[in-house]
Formats: C-alpha cells, sequence, structure tokens
C-alpha cells in the first residue's frame, strides 16, 4: 500500500486543547506525518493560531482576533475551557509554534488552513515557513477559491481546496488551482462522493476518528487521512 500521511488535526485536539502548543507537542510525540493549524493576522498584523475568528468557544472571550493586538490575545487563557487542567495555555503565534516545530521534527509536514482570507496573511505566512524551512513541505488549505489561486499563483504553494459547493468566490477554474481536494467523511459515504473521486486528485479525508473511520478512508482511496482522536488512525496505519 502507498503510504497514507497521518495528520492530527488542531494538534492532537481530542485530548488536548486545540491549536495550542501543548496540542501540537503532544501530535508530534505520538507520531504523526504531519498536523494542521489555522491561521489568522492579530490587529497589529501577526500570524496567530486559532480555529475561531472569535475568541469565545476556545477563551471565553467574546472579541475578534483582527481587532485584538497581540499583546491583548496572549492574555487569553486558551486552555481552561477545554479542561482546568490545561488552565494557562496561550494562544500561539504562528512563529512560535514553527519554532517549536523546528526543534521537535523539523521533517514533519504543516497542514495550514489560512482563515483570514487576506493576501497579506498569505504572504507572512509564508514568509515565515521559509524562514523556518517548512515551506517545501507544507500543504496550504482554505476555503477560500480566492485564496487558492492566490498562494498557487503568487506563491507556487502546494494547495488543498474543497468541493465547489462548500467554498467561497469559486470560479469555473478554480479547479485548476487545486493540488488535493480534501474530503469529510459525510462527503465521502455519501452518493456525491464519486463526482470528486473522480476528479482524479489526491484525496484528504477528515475526521477520521474511529479505527472504522480509517478504514472506511483507506478503502475510499484516501492518501492522506486527518483525525481529531490520533490513536486509532495511528492503529490501523501501522497495521496495513
Amino acid at each position: 500500500m502507498t503510504h497514507i500521511i497521518a495528520e492530527g488535526h488542531r494538534g492532537y485536539c481530542a485530548r488536548y486543547p486545540e491549536n495550542t502548543l501543548i496540542s501540537y507537542r503532544a501530535a508530534m510525540q505520538a507520531g504523526v506525518d504531519a498536523f494542521e493549524f489555522d491561521v489568522w493576522l492579530s490587529k497589529d498584523g501577526t500570524p496567530v493560531i486559532m480555529h475561531d475568528g472569535n475568541a469565545y468557544r476556545t477563551c471565553g472571550v467574546d472579541r475578534h482576533l483582527n481587532d485584538m493586538t497581540l499583546e491583548e490575545i496572549k492574555q487569553l487563557d486558551a486552555g481552561l475551557k477545554f479542561d482546568p487542567r490545561f488552565a494557562g495555555e496561550r494562544v500561539p503565534t504562528l512563529e512560535e509554534l514553527l519554532i517549536q516545530a523546528k526543534a521537535m521534527r523539523p521533517e514533519i509536514m504543516l497542514g495550514v488552513e489560512i482563515k483570514d482570507m487576506r493576501e497579506e496573511t498569505c504572504d507572512k505566512t509564508v514568509s515565515l515557513l521559509k524562514k523556518y524551512g517548512f515551506f517545501d513541505g507544507c500543504i496550504f488549505y482554505a476555503f477560500n477559491a480566492r485564496v487558492i489561486k492566490y498562494l498557487k499563483t503568487a506563491h507556487g504553494a502546494r494547495t488543498m481546496g474543497y468541493p465547489d459547493f462548500q467554498m467561497a468566490e469559486f470560479e469555473p477554474d478554480s479547479y485548476s488551482y487545486y493540488d488535493e481536494i480534501g474530503i469529510n467523511m459525510r462527503i465521502m459515504r455519501s452518493e456525491i462522493f464519486p463526482i470528486y473521486r473522480d476528479k482524479g486528485m489526491k484525496m484528504h479525508i477528515y475526521c477520521a476518528d474511529t479505527e472504522q473511520d480509517v478504514r472506511d478512508a483507506i478503502a475510499h482511496g484516501a492518501s492522506f487521512i486527518t483525525a481529531n482522536e490520533i490513536r486509532p488512525l495511528l492503529k490501523v496505519l501501522k497495521e496495513e
């Protein structure tokens, strides 16, 4: 069997607060091939890591990252709501995350989800990835076709978009800027799956959190499998 890439979603987010340094450390220690993270810009233009633009769900503060300075973002607690054991975990900057990855697993692949859909976000993210030597081994994700096109044409990035109906600003030629396509488990198990399989791109299937999920993703032709719960994914891939 061709090697299938195992990716930790937001680090190891089933067991650790998502998009935090401790979550990424745990994912790397568990043995994933790659991990995924989400990038926004602070009010003062620093790339920071969080899934939602608003800090309420994970940090309990109803403010958008774009409206907060880095100093204000660093006062957020990104661990307490997940579990009091992780109280005091901070929202990392992209640079802090890359420094940690460089120290622990310099060969690791990175799944870079652009959530702040500005070209400035793309440019600053690419610059930091190149600074720390990760750009050539990373894949950029976005739910926006304009962003995928920009990453491909301006930076020559390896890109992964999603099915057209999930994408903002999708154009007739948007698929031509994809290198790979992301398929969630619901679509994978639906009657529309063959439409996207037959496009002939490598498929990232997410999030496969049980052993049966992983086996199903393999059977559907996944080249890359993302999981919140990493252990079943690594167990099944080791057995294959």
